[in-house]
Order: C-alpha cells, then sequence, then structure tokens
C-alpha cells in the first residue's frame, strides 16, 4: 500500500468509497452522496490549507483517505483541526486507516496544529477502535444531534495531541 497526497482526479475513487457509507449508513450526517465534481472540489479546497491523503492498494486503486478541516472558524481555533478517515469496504481492518492516520497527524503536527479532533457518529465500534488506538482520547458526546435514517443519533468526540502546547505561531500551509 502506498500512500500519497489527494489530486482533485482522486474524486472518482474517493466518492465510490464514500457514497454507500452516506447512502447506507449513519455514520456521515450527509443524505446524499456527492458525486465525483464535488468530490474533487472538495479536495480542491481542502489542498489550498490542508493535507488531504489517499491510500493505493497493490493495484493502484484508492482503498481509502483521510484529511483534516478547520476544528472553527474563529482565530483563537487555529491550531485545532477535525480529521476524518474513510476505508473502502473490502479493505477494512487490514491497517488502511491506520496507515492514513499514522502519515496525517505527524504532518498535521509538522504544519504547527496542536490538536486534533475526531467526530464519530455512534455506534461505530470499528471508528472508535481506530481513533484510540492511535492515541485519540474520548472526550464527550452530543447527544440526539443528528437525525438520519428514521432515528436520533448521537456523536461521540475524540481528541489528541499533536505537538507541546508552547507559544505557538500560526500554522503552515499544506503544499503537498
Amino acid at each position: 500500500m502506498k500512500i500519497r497526497t489527494a489530486t482533485p482526479n482522486d474524486g472518482a475513487a474517493v466518492a465510490a468509497i464514500y457514497a454507500p457509507v452516506v447512502q447506507h449508513t449513519a455514520i456521515s450526517f450527509e443524505t446524499e452522496p456527492p458525486d465525483e465534481a464535488e468530490t474533487s472540489a472538495r479536495i480542491e479546497k481542502t489542498l489550498t490549507s490542508l493535507p488531504w491523503l489517499v491510500a493505493v492498494d497493490s493495484d493502484g486503486a484508492v482503498c481509502g483517505y483521510a484529511y483534516a478541516s478547520k476544528h472553527r472558524e474563529r482565530a483563537a481555533y487555529q491550531w485545532s483541526v477535525d480529521t476524518t478517515v474513510y476505508v473502502r469496504e473490502d479493505m477494512r481492518g487490514q491497517g488502511v486507516g491506520r496507515a492514513l492516520y499514522g502519515r496525517l497527524l505527524p504532518l498535521l503536527a509538522e504544519l504547527g496544529y496542536c490538536q486534533a479532533f475526531a467526530g464519530v457518529a455512534l455506534p461505530n465500534a470499528g471508528s472508535v477502535a481506530l481513533h484510540e488506538a492511535m492515541g485519540f482520547e474520548a472526550i464527550g458526546v452530543y447527544r440526539n444531534v443528528g437525525y438520519k435514517h428514521g432515528a436520533w443519533r448521537d456523536v461521540g468526540w475524540w481528541q489528541k495531541g499533536l505537538r507541546p502546547l508552547d507559544a505557538p505561531t500560526a500554522p503552515t500551509a499544506f503544499r503537498g
């Protein structure tokens, strides 16, 4: 498996991984899966300042992806990011998520980010296990925060420190 920076050309493969999650689970709170064009645009927008990585299997096909996004808009939050990881269904449980986070989290620290957060729609034992294996700690639950597939859903939040909390300088923009 190889991990590399995503490009907008990965939009179709990323959309294909994400679509079944949107359509058939409550793991994502989107209700309509984004198409290739929208996914490519999301990748391109993210890469202007933050990393978006893809894992590629031995056949050259994208088998997972991970990216970071701003935690919140206000200036005092600039050292915190939210992280996301999705793995192609046939590759789950094979270390793809760990490999992606194993590259993404140190990269975020190098860029100057201090805290990473992950929101996990509950229940989702696989995602909880992945985040905790990567050193994230549970910090709370938003109860009944989203309604999908006929039921109210909770979102658990996990946090991981990325670097020492010294007097920070502004994070550096990602340059692929």
